[in-house]
């Protein structure tokens, strides 16, 4: 995982500060490969229940990244139980790795 473990924390506290204490985060994409360089921060964030403004969190949660870990790429997938899964979201959660 080319993620600091400093990163790691600041990720997982900020999910945890806009999503609630029972959400989970995945790391996944050419981040989780050790060898590769660059690319962005690709997480996936799991809820265990349906939450109102999910696009507004997921924008929330990307500026206060930005804040703390620096101005990178960062994607962002959120999955609750009322999210419509996808192709992307099934490999999310296969290949991610969890912080």
């Amino acid at each position: 995982m080319r993620l600091s473990e400093s990163t790691c924390t600041d990720i997982l506290d900020t999910v945890r500060e806009v999503f609630g204490p029972e959400a989970t985060v995945k790391l996944f994409g050419s981040r989780i490969n050790d060898v590769a360089r660059g690319g962005d921060i690709d997480l996936l964030i799991e809820l265990p229940s349906v939450t109102t403004e999910l696009e507004r969190k997921t924008l929330q949660l990307i500026a206060r990244l930005q804040l703390r870990i620096g101005d990178q790429p960062i994607d962002v997938l959120v999955l609750d139980p009322s999210t419509l899964r996808q192709s992307i979201h099934e490999h999310a959660v296969k290949t991610g790795i969890n912080l």
